[in-house]
């Protein structure tokens, strides 16, 4: 089972790394709108509620940076 993971992991990253810079940015755009589109479906919201949830969770438990704060 291990090998089959680890095919399939090889795979998608030369996949990924074959793509250029601007399909690269394409590709992690969809992804996020395929996020907020499941976490939507799956608790009954509409997609942009869903993409606020997503960003609080992002910005949950990070520090503020020190430059950032003054000092």
């Amino acid at each position: 089972m291990d090998g089959v993971a680890r095919t399939l992991r090889h795979e998608s990253l030369a996949a990924t790394r074959s793509l250029s810079t601007p399909e690269r940015i394409l590709l992690a755009l969809r992804l996020g709108d395929s996020d907020a589109s499941l976490l939507a479906g799956a608790r009954g919201i509409d997609v942009e509620a869903a993409r606020r949830i997503l960003r609080a969770q992002r910005q949950a438990g990070r520090t503020r940076s020190r430059c950032a704060a003054g000092g």
